[in-house]
């Protein structure tokens, strides 16, 4: 009798654990998945850039169509804090472009062009005082959020809505 009432136990909180996650993932896989697409359909991921939609309008400009996708870079950017002439930290960036459905196709053959011109406005700020060191002052995440859209502007004058980051974190070195 002793081994069976654990084993009872054990039964049930595997059942109790099981219907919990079918619960949970019912619950979140209706409506709360960022990655399903308008139609209820989930986006298909790569190891490349990809496009999701957000599943509602968000902003639009005026002669853009007001759907608006997602654009995941193939992976983060890595910027070098200097400290005089040696590298001090390493802050790791990961963003997402908030696009026109219109300009996705676009936006997939120019990934090496908008990498570059993220790449050198971030190592502008960091060259350019505390932007980069101070990861939780919300004005140098917006400085940040700002320049980078200003500058992707540049490269991309239609379609880019906004600058979405997802991750900082700093490395100490």
């Amino acid at each position: 009798m002793k081994q069976i009432i654990p084993g009872i136990i054990a039964a049930i909180f595997v059942v109790l654990g099981a219907g919990g996650a079918l619960f949970m993932k019912g619950a979140f896989s209706s409506g709360g998945n960022a990655s399903a697409s308008a139609d209820g359909h989930e986006a298909e991921g790569g190891s490349h850039g990809e496009a999701k939609s957000g599943g509602h309008g968000g902003k639009s400009s005026a002669g853009m169509s007001g759907d608006v996708e997602y654009y995941k870079f193939s992976r983060e950017f890595v910027v070098p804090i200097t400290e005089g002439e040696r590298v001090d930290s390493l802050v790791i960036i990961n963003l997402n472009l908030e696009i026109d459905k219109s300009v996705s196709d676009q936006v997939y053959g120019m990934e090496p062009k908008l990498r570059d011109n993220i790449m050198s406005t971030l190592i502008r700020l960091s060259n350019e005082g505390n932007t980069l060191g101070d990861l939780t002052n919300p004005e140098n995440y917006e400085t940040i959020r700002s320049m980078i859209l200003a500058n992707l502007r540049e490269v991309l004058p239609t379609g880019l809505e906004n600058v979405l980051i997802l991750d900082m974190a700093k490395q100490h070195i």
